[in-house]
């Protein structure tokens, strides 16, 4: 069966995208929303996002190549229909959860999601904040098992355009709650603010894309607390503004910790493959000790949703 390219969803929406940014900026500064915007904060975030479609584009062969790799080994072949497609986007959307956990557990794969993470602010410019990495750092490689079953590489970049395209509305603080039946099953503004916070019981929590039921099903969900706002951004902020140092200034503290380790390539290795604040001499700085140390501070929180016992 002969498959033709489907439309690049995110970029046909980018009208949509701009108009969105446009509005929620008029109705924080203006006091009809709530939320947050830096001018500095939220151009770096749409210059990064310009970039991310740039070199996207750029590697878009490489990336399609890296999939169809596996396409002549696959179980069956599935026709695009409706039905396949919404199939396709709730299986994406299952690896997409485990494709973003990884993200976060391997410093190799931190390296080029955290530019995501790095605004201190929380609004819809904040999911134009996109990396400048494309497929290289290897993580698009997740997406195989469902070529296997017979998904074409492009019907998996068409859903997961979908996928990307139901992000950009939770980046939000403007709205509060959605109704109780929405909020259990999927992703929302109130789940997302959870997964970008620095604070302990928020750290590495809620990385569903659509569906936050896999986080309920995989013990990685926490909800948002009335009382603990979350404080967005990274454990070590970066406090710049420009888009190269945000787009690459992990991979330069990733170098020269490896630099500083001589040469010892077993060391190199236990730095990408772990977590983000690894240390090979085992003084640890991961997700783990930050939340026992936020525990030994405030003994009466343990055991509280997020928090260790």
């Amino acid at each position: 069966m002969d498959f033709n390219p489907l439309p690049a969803v995110t970029t046909f929406a980018a009208p949509i995208f701009i108009a969105s940014v446009a509005l929620e900026w008029w109705a924080v500064k203006s006091g009809r929303a709530r939320g947050r915007y830096e001018t500095k904060d939220a151009l770096a975030s749409m210059t990064m996002g310009l970039g991310n479609v740039v070199i996207n584009t750029l590697t878009g062969t490489l990336a399609v190549w890296m999939m169809m790799v596996a396409w002549p080994y696959r179980l069956f072949t599935i026709p695009f229909t409706l039905w396949s497609a919404v199939a396709g986007f709730v299986l994406y959307d299952f690896v997409y959860y485990w494709k973003h956990r990884f993200a976060h557990r391997a410093r190799w794969w931190w390296m080029e999601h955290v530019t995501h993470h790095s605004s201190t602010h929380y609004n819809l410019t904040t999911a134009l904040r996109q990396p400048w990495f494309g497929p290289l750092t290897g993580l698009i490689w997740i997406g195989i098992p469902l070529i296997l079953i017979g998904f074409h590489p492009y019907v998996i970049f068409f859903v997961g355009g979908l996928n990307l395209l139901y992000q950009f509305w939770i980046h939000t603080e403007a709205i509060d709650r959605m109704p109780r039946w929405f909020e259990a099953v999927f992703n929302t503004p109130s789940h997302h603010r959870v997964h970008h916070a620095t604070n302990a019981r928020y750290l590495d929590t809620n990385f569903a894309g659509a569906f936050i039921i896999w986080d309920k099903m995989f013990g990685t969900f926490v909800e948002e607390l009335p009382e603990e706002k979350p404080v967005y951004g990274i454990v070590k902020p970066l406090n710049n503004h420009n888009p190269v140092v945000i787009a690459f200034h992990e991979f330069y503290a990733l170098m020269k910790d490896c630099a500083s380790d001589g040469l010892r390539p077993h060391r190199w290795i236990g730095r990408l493959v772990n977590e983000p604040g690894w240390c090979p001499d085992g003084n640890h700085n991961r997700t783990a000790e930050l939340k026992l140390a936020y525990i030994e501070k405030n003994p009466d929180k343990a055991g509280q949703p997020g928090l260790p016992k």
